[in-house]
């Protein structure tokens, strides 16, 4: 993630009231805040559908192994995928939290989200040492190898980068200085890690399921 993307994070999270107090819609009546999110969402989409494409085309592709259908692991990647979407129900509680005014339990519901998104990380990574050490599988090995871990790989960074901006914001809320009217930053981080999640379900999906399915 670029310098960029973390400043504006850091200022959709609620620092500084009086710059935050009003958020002007756009002539589409949707806060500025949200349409960028939109936009950004947009363009990430786009970008994750040519590197799954980029996945389809070229895992068989290997002249040597190990192929997709020896190393897959179902069921771990199962148990990572269940805590990611439990962390995007977490998320969901804190934005209604801030929609209510109840800003303290933002930070509480977003301090779980995180968490969540910890332990996807932790089984995602051990999944990557599991496949290097057993397997002999790296980034270097074969075209499959290559294409798998950029793809994880970059979906991981967006994990983090979420885990990160929420952290602003649960700070900001246990400070005492998230108020009702950034409701609009929640809204827009939990956009975004709706939008991690939903990608982690096509990659699941595609990579994991129909992998096994022999497809």
């Amino acid at each position: 993630m670029s310098q960029a993307s973390v400043t504006a994070a850091g200022r959709l999270a609620g620092h500084g009231e009086a710059a935050h107090a009003h958020h002007h819609p756009t002539s589409l009546g949707i806060p500025n805040q949200k349409l960028a999110t939109w936009l950004f969402i947009a363009s990430e989409s786009m970008f994750f559908a040519s590197l799954i494409t980029t996945y389809m085309v070229f895992r068989y592709r290997s002249v040597v192994g190990p192929h997709p259908d020896e190393v897959v692991n179902i069921p771990l990647t199962t148990v990572s995928t269940f805590i990611l979407l439990m962390s995007s129900l977490t998320m969901a509680l804190g934005v209604s939290a801030a929609h209510r005014g109840e800003m303290r339990a933002v930070g509480k519901y977003l301090a779980l989200t995180i968490l969540g998104g910890l332990g996807f990380l932790v089984i995602q990574f051990y999944e990557w040492w599991h496949l290097a050490h057993d397997f002999g599988l790296t980034w270097r090995t074969n075209i499959f190898g290559s294409v798998f871990y950029i793809l994880t790989g970059f979906h991981k960074a967006h994990v983090i980068f979420g885990m990160l901006w929420l952290s602003v914001i649960a700070i900001s809320s246990f400070r005492g200085t998230l108020r009702k009217e950034h409701a609009v930053n929640v809204d827009v981080a939990g956009l975004y890690w709706h939008f991690v999640d939903v990608v982690w379900i096509v990659i699941f999906t595609l990579v994991f399921l129909l992998t096994e399915a022999g497809v």
